[in-house]
């Protein structure tokens, strides 16, 4: 007999009876406000031509990286679940195939956060209410996969559906940004925006990096190999980014070194960097000038500024010879914030034109250095947390550790940050259940009011998000 899916109502809420109520009174009151998700990794092609997802396995598994990750960690060959190649082909697995291997697999999941997801979009998006295992299997993928077909179904139904009041996808500044201009010029009222992401032309150790800079250059007209034509390049193609709605720039880099070299020595690394002669040291020292370089583009286009540094990307060095980026082998790295950011932070830190949004998956600094720097600097605003942070504890000691310093209104809400488009609304609503918990602590505390949290449950969920990313 199949075990039964159920959603509790008071799930991540507080055992505690007192505080459980107010986390209670809390939620009702921002359960349903619209989603905005201002930083993200969705496909805008989907919502460009509305075609329906194939089936359950090309939409729940294919994109979706923290769940291949765990059944990889497990023994699982990425080609039995069907996940591209860095040459763009496949293992010939038939995708009803591939679900079975994630079914009798899912119990790896159990007390994760994509568990949480998962069963949400299970129970909420598809209706169904028996647990996912082997012996569901194929029930769950004719379900999924035949309701996909409808037009109940389709990107923008769906975009519809969970209250999404915008997206904002994430692009290389050589993305001729097409499904952009679709959605826009096809008379659909969703609003799914652009981000600037120019790690490619900016990174010397990135693997694309002498062919990026090339195609950087034809597409702009520049010279991208003077320090000045480079430097043009990039404001052609910020503006070119903002005239398809961005609002904001982001930077993967190792570190969050910044600099601020005289335009002698800016020359003279780049020339090195061109040639492709520049030593790690280079690299690192390049891209910290050009960090400071995108926060004085900031203050003219007004784009706001996000850094997600601290990640050692691809660690898998076969699995990413072989299936490319972003396949679950991000790795946090030890990340300092104080020195690093003072080049950039002495030269703009104290306007309030730039909007600095930061990110880390260096939890030890949350109270030692970013909150008390976004508790100062008026450009400094922390992301929330991230990557293998966005875990309810992740999103508690988040709050717990820079609250003191930062208090909330030097946050910006939430970002949902995936590729995997119908986990949006589980992972939004696992962050304002956590807020409200948080929240109701302080208020059984007699920390704070009850009206006054409301404010601040609201700001979070809603109003935070569209204020930091000026929307």
């Amino acid at each position: 007999m199949s075990t039964p899916l159920h959603l509790h109502e008071d799930r991540l809420f507080p055992s505690d009876a007192v505080q459980r109520a107010i986390a209670r009174r809390l939620y009702a009151q921002v359960a349903t406000l619209p989603i905005v998700s201002p930083h993200g990794h969705t496909d805008p092609s989907w919502f460009a031509g509305n075609a329906p997802f194939a089936n359950a396995t090309e939409l729940l598994l294919v994109p979706d990286h923290y769940v291949f990750r765990m059944l990889y960690s497990q023994g699982v060959p990425l080609d039995a679940l069907g996940i591209p190649r860095a040459d763009g082909s496949r293992a010939q697995v038939d995708p009803r195939e591939a679900w079975r291997v994630f079914a009798s697999n899912f119990h790896l999941f159990r007390g994760t956060p994509s568990s949480m997801w998962l069963n949400h979009v299970f129970h909420d998006v598809f209706g169904l209410r028996t647990r996912l295992d082997a012996t569901t299997s194929d029930a769950y993928y004719d379900r999924i996969t035949e309701a996909l077909q409808t037009p109940q179904f389709r990107p923008r139904a769906l975009f519809e559906r969970f209250n999404i009041e915008l997206i904002a996808t994430t692009e290389s500044p050589l993305d001729p940004l097409e499904h952009h201009a679709a959605i826009r010029d096809s008379g659909w009222s969703g609003r799914v925006i652009t981000a600037y992401r120019p790690d490619a032309v900016v990174d010397p150790e990135h693997e694309q990096f002498p062919h990026a800079l090339q195609q950087f250059g034809e597409l702009t007209g520049e010279d991208v190999h003077s320090w000045d034509g480079y430097l043009r390049a990039h404001r052609k193609r910020r503006a070119f980014f903002a005239a398809h709605g961005a609002t904001s720039t982001d930077h993967g880099h190792p570190t969050a070194a910044t600099a601020n070299l005289s335009t002698d020595e800016v020359r003279r690394l780049f020339d090195k960097v061109v040639r492709g002669v520049a030593t790690p040291a280079d690299a690192e020292l390049f891209r910290a000038q050009v960090l400071t370089e995108m926060a004085a583009m900031s203050l003219d286009d007004g784009l706001v500024m996000q850094i997600h540094p601290g990640c050692f990307r691809n660690h898998n060095a076969g699995l990413f010879e072989r299936f490319g980026r972003d396949k679950g082998a991000d790795i946090p790295l030890r990340t300092e914030y104080v020195h690093a950011l003072k080049p950039l932070l002495d030269r703009f830190g104290n306007d309030p034109r730039l909007t600095l949004i930061l990110f880390t998956l260096d939890e030890s600094t949350y109270s030692r250095e970013l909150a008390p720097l976004a508790g100062h600097y008026p450009s400094l605003f922390l992301g929330p947390a991230w990557w293998f942070h966005d875990a309810p504890e992740g999103m508690w000691r988040f709050r717990e550790q820079t609250l003191a310093s930062g208090g909330f209104y030097n946050t910006i809400g939430f970002n949902d940050d995936t590729r995997a488009f119908l986990s949006i609304p589980a992972r939004h609503d696992v962050a304002r259940r956590i807020d409200c918990a948080f929240l109701a602590k302080l208020v059984a505390e007699h920390r704070m009011d009850e009206d006054e949290a409301a404010d601040v449950a609201v700001d979070l969920a809603y109003a935070a998000p569209k204020r930091a990313y000026r929307l």
